[in-house]
């Protein structure tokens, strides 16, 4: 289950979006939709998870906020994209997971490997609201921008249409 709650246009310094904000029954999820995306194939899509230390503090210790700028300026030149973001801070482990690997990652393990050091899962996202999402949406396929084949896979798996890639490299 997932439904529409709100709608507004929101102009960013990336061009002017149209925010609609989604509820599954725990969450809130949001789409920023540049452009007719509706019966649309191979739509630009990032699908991108909340992240307290880059988004809010500017933390130079991840690269989640440099992923949406990157995301953002390609569909700015195409002139058509969604971005689904999902409240999963920490891989869906929480802020508190975060901060409990940092000792882990400092030791040089990858942040996966410092959430399971730490207790937790590598990888707890849930990326079903981001399915419901574009289904909602109605495009009919898209064309990822991430560098992470597991976020394709598990998208292709809830039965998405993923015509491929495009990386978010700095």
């Amino acid at each position: 289950m997932i439904i529409r709650l709100a709608e507004t246009n929101l102009k960013t310094k990336f061009g002017e979006y149209r925010e609609i904000l989604f509820y599954d029954g725990q969450k809130e999820s949001f789409a920023l939709v540049m452009g007719d995306v509706k019966d649309q194939a191979d739509v630009l899509c990032r699908v991108h998870s909340s992240c307290i230390f880059a988004h809010h503090f500017n933390s130079i210790e991840c690269d989640c906020r440099e992923q949406m700028e990157i995301s953002q300026q390609i569909i700015q030149k195409e002139g058509t994209g969604i971005i689904i973001w999902l409240e999963q801070e920490g891989k869906s482990n929480g802020h508190y997971a975060l901060l409990k690997s940092i000792e882990h990652k400092k030791r040089g393990l990858s942040q996966p490997e410092a959430y399971e050091a730490a207790g937790f899962k590598k990888d707890a996202r849930d990326f079903s609201p981001a399915a419901k999402i574009l289904t909602d949406l109605g495009v009919t396929s898209i064309t990822m921008l991430t560098n992470n084949p597991k976020k394709v896979a598990n998208l292709s798996e809830l039965g998405i249409t993923v015509t491929g890639t495009q990386p978010t490299v700095l």
